[in-house]
């Protein structure tokens, strides 16, 4: 019987450089609709497409509250850069119609700078 075998990718080769495949930690709250708002929170996906103007896709729910959650879902704008310090992404949409009413969301995602000191 053969075991199941995994690795995780840390770089790859692309148009002649080493990029960090990686993701993003984000955290926002909802607008106030129907008297109440929600917490959006999640990692964004994997992505390695333009680079130096890539962006994430996200999705999730939100946080339970008066009684009901709201799905989301999304793609961030590309890589807002801090030179020396890395990247972050801004991000907005609106929840799904529950209860009755949306709600609108932004934010921006954490700083991400790869590991090794390469600027991503």
């Amino acid at each position: 019987m053969r075991d199941n075998h995994y690795h995780d990718i840390e770089y790859i080769w692309w148009d002649n450089r080493v990029v960090a495949v990686h993701k993003h930690s984000f955290s926002t709250q909802t607008s106030v609709n129907d008297g109440h708002q929600h917490v959006v929170q999640g990692t964004t996906k994997d992505t390695v497409q333009g680079l130096d103007q890539h962006v994430h896709s996200f999705e999730g729910q939100t946080t339970f509250d008066d009684g009901h959650v709201h799905y989301f879902r999304g793609w961030t704008g590309p890589p807002i850069v801090i030179p020396n310090r890395g990247h972050y992404h801004e991000f907005a949409g609106m929840t799904s119609y529950n209860d009755g009413h949306t709600h609108s969301f932004k934010g921006a995602t954490s700083i991400l700078k790869a590991p090794g000191g390469v600027n991503i």
